[in-house]
């Protein structure tokens, strides 16, 4: 009996453990054997063609839009060590021994090495299969697209589907010169640049080949028709049912990933939940999810406060105010130009000017309660409307907002503060006071005159509150002298009042003026943002509102821009914040408050 040849490489010993974990396999057959022997080719190409079938077989069906993304991955190539048993039981009947105890490729036939690559090759699908499973594929409404132009870029590594109907829809709102025309005109020059020197779009386009680095995702365009597979109740004529149709036929595509449609339309997401389908409403647009979690710009002290950061106390005046460095836990929860107060054996109401880690610097108020320090004959009737007094006459802050319910006097603390110093300190020359032009009821129609008569009806707040600052000295004079001095007085105020509307102050700087934007809620963050960028040097902006007021039906609480401001501005040394809670305007409208 002849010896069998020797290795043509130098052998190294394998794991005992790892041999032990391997399960045996029953021998193959003898035609099997056969059938791969190297000397047979047909043998060898119907072997390898039936453990081809096989492995296509068992691997699971991946999506094709997750291809190209995968395809550029070179597949992970297993060490020696990895072979399986089966493998190694059918090479060479001469070198299977020393196959099994050396662990290494030996010189087999290629029918060996066509199964052996086909295995290595599952790993890898494995592996793509889960990716899949962890990332969604979007589809797109035309309304979430038109309400905010960069939603392309806002789902990270998810992907994006757009159907033809959404770019049908963005064609026909590109004209025109509204907010919505321009966000539709935007995304057609960004889906233009996303294309750009592309060929083929059927694997899909890399979202971040524009610049947005955090858009890691993919964007697919619907290349090919679908057929109705909506129920007869839905007449596929209409685009939301054409939209519906193409997110039931990507469901019944991909069933092992994740469709789900994206519509700011309520209705369309009930149908779409209707038929099975996930859908969700686009939240990138609000600030928060929750209103009770807006920055309220006042906190409450614990009453261990001093206790904890009391032992190490720096105390020193300063133009008239006291200064306080404490140090304790609390400190790093603080923003700057925040107010907090403890009311109890010895009280506080101080407003944060520092804060560096636990440590902090506080500072003492003036106190506009007391009629003393009152502005323009207002004093402040409770806690929060001192606090907005602070920040309405400091000057070193230039953006303060003012949130309240009806009554609150939020408007009227605003013009006591802006007439003071426009009249009698001369720190700014005039106050600008604007709003939005949007009616509660049903619109009565044009409006004739100037641009100030047209907005004189949406300016009954500065009338009445006018009104209230000039009512003079009461019983002190009386007659016709008395009302002389009222009209002198009101000419004056209202040469320096200035009534501007939105729609003409895109482009406009405002030099040492004071900005009263009234009912701030019904503005978007974008009209916001052109309206505070308007102020120059030396100019102040105050916001109004209640959010829970808000008249355009395309604004939510979340959504509002003075929601956006407010968490934008907070901790900012030169803005401040504070929500009044308490109404002063009678005990009727207080009583109306709460039970109606």
């Amino acid at each position: 009996m002849p010896l069998p040849k020797l290795p043509s490489r130098p052998a190294t010993v394998l794991d005992i453990d790892a041999l032990a974990e391997l399960k045996p396999v029953a021998p193959p057959k003898k035609t099997e054997v056969n059938r791969a022997a190297p000397g047979d080719q047909d043998g060898q190409a119907d072997q390898a063609d039936q453990a081809d079938q096989e492995n296509q077989d068992v691997l699971a069906p991946t999506p094709p839009l997750d291809d190209a993304r995968v395809a550029t991955k070179p597949a992970r190539i297993d060490s020696p060590t990895e072979v399986s048993v089966t493998d190694i039981g059918q090479g060479q009947t001469q070198n299977r021994v020393s196959a099994k105890l050396v662990g290494q490729q030996t010189s087999q036939s290629s029918t060996n090495t066509r199964k052996r690559a086909t295995t290595q090759k599952k790993p890898a699908k494995t592996q793509r299969t889960s990716t899949a499973g962890a990332t969604k594929l979007f589809v797109l409404d035309t309304n979430v697209l038109m309400h905010d132009p960069t939603s392309l870029f806002r789902f990270e590594e998810h992907d994006v589907y757009l159907p033809m109907m959404t770019l049908e829809e963005l064609d026909l709102h590109k004209k025109g010169m509204s907010e919505v025309a321009r966000n539709a005109r935007q995304v057609s020059r960004s889906l233009d640049a996303l294309v750009e020197n592309l060929e083929q779009l059927d694997l899909g386009i890399e979202l971040n080949r524009v610049g947005n680095k955090d858009a890691t995702g993919r964007l697919f365009f619907q290349t090919t028709a679908i057929g109705k597979n909506l129920p007869d109740d839905l007449p596929m004529g209409k685009a939301d049912n054409q939209i519906l149709g193409v997110v039931r036929a990507l469901h019944q595509q991909y069933e092992n990933r994740e469709v789900v449609l994206v519509s700011k339309d309520i209705n369309m997401r009930l149908k779409a939940r209707a038929l099975g389908l996930a859908a969700e409403d686009y939240f990138n647009d609000h600030v928060l999810e929750d209103t009770d979690l807006l920055y309220s710009g006042v906190q409450v002290l614990p009453e261990d406060f001093w206790n904890k950061h009391g032992k190490d106390v720096e105390s020193w005046q300063q133009g008239g105010i006291t200064f306080y460095r404490v140090r304790g836990p609390l400190c790093s929860q603080f923003m700057i130009n925040q107010f907090v107060y403890f009311e109890g054996q010895l009280p506080l109401h101080a407003q944060v000017r520092e804060v560096s880690g636990k440590t902090a610097v506080l500072a003492t108020l003036r106190d506009y309660t007391h009629a003393k320090n009152n502005i323009w004959g207002i004093t402040a009737r409770n806690r929060e409307q001192n606090f907005a007094m602070n920040l309405l006459m400091d000057p070193d802050i230039d953006f303060v907002s003012l949130l309240g319910h009806a009554g609150t006097g939020k408007t009227l603390l605003t013009l006591a503060a802006a007439l003071t110093q426009v009249l009698e300190t001369k720190r700014y020359t005039e106050i600008i006071m604007t709003r939005v032009t949007v009616p509660v009821g049903e619109d009565i129609g044009f409006l004739p005159g100037t641009e100030e008569e047209k907005m004189l009806p949406w300016m009954g707040a500065l009338e009445d509150n006018l009104d209230v600052l000039n009512m003079g000295d009461g019983d002190s004079n009386t007659g016709s002298n008395n009302d002389w001095g009222r009209a002198a007085t009101m000419d004056l105020i209202r040469s320096r009042i200035k009534v501007k509307s939105l729609n003409f102050m895109r482009g406009r700087t405002f030099l040492n003026k004071f900005l009263i934007i009234d009912e701030a809620q019904n503005l978007t963050p974008k009209q916001m943002k052109t309206l505070i960028t308007r102020a120059g040097p030396g100019t102040k902006v105050v916001c109004l509102g209640n959010i829970a007021q808000i008249d355009t039906p395309y604004l939510t609480e979340g959504s509002s821009g003075l929601t956006f401001v407010v968490d934008r501005f907070k901790g900012w040394p030169h803005a401040g914040h504070i929500t009044l809670q308490r109404g002063e305007r009678s005990r009727l409208a207080d009583y109306a408050g709460d039970v109606l």
